[in-house]
């Protein structure tokens, strides 16, 4: 009778660590709305950004930019010197939208990408500078994953390297 006792102990215990386990693939973490007790509750509901433990939330949703700089229109001159710096931020479509920017944008005269190659040629109308600062025209300039801050101190220096002193423009 006591081995039997045992065999059924062992198999609730056995039984109880494969439950744990599935429950743990099923809804790993705290994030698991079926465990969530308050996730019912109105107050819960009522502030998406409110934390469990009631500590000061870690995003605060906020506009830094006003109207007029949401709403402000910016004339790109490409047969000037203006200059499109793609700064590339992980893991928010940015390789597909840096594609976009040398294989789809409708211009005057647009980049030439061939086949094979990661580097597109992004040259202004009638001269051979680039209009265009990105991984996939310029390469890896300031880094793989540059920066705001290495950008601002990158850019300039790559840009007027190569190009005559006379013929760099004031920023």
């Amino acid at each position: 009778m006591e081995d039997r006792s045992h065999k059924v102990l062992l198999a609730l215990v056995m039984l109880f660590l494969f439950a744990v386990i599935v429950l743990q693939y099923v809804c790993p973490g705290t994030e698991c709305q079926l465990l969530r007790l308050r996730a019912l509750s109105p107050a819960a509901a009522a502030d998406p950004y409110r934390a469990e433990d009631e500590t000061p939330a870690r995003f605060v949703p906020r506009f830094n930019f006003s109207d007029g700089d949401l709403l402000r229109r910016v004339d790109f001159n490409i047969k000037g010197d203006d200059l499109i710096v793609f700064l590339h931020i992980q893991k928010t479509g940015g390789t597909t939208f840096g594609r976009h920017l040398v294989r789809n944008i409708q211009l005057e005269q647009p980049c030439e990408c061939r086949a094979g190659q990661k580097k597109c040629t992004c040259h202004r109308p009638g001269k051979r500078e680039t209009w265009l600062f990105s991984r996939f025209s310029t390469g890896w300039s300031c880094g793989l994953h540059a920066d705001w801050t290495e950008l601002t101190n990158c850019v300039p220096s790559v840009v007027d390297s190569k190009k005559e002193v006379r013929l760099r423009p004031s920023r």
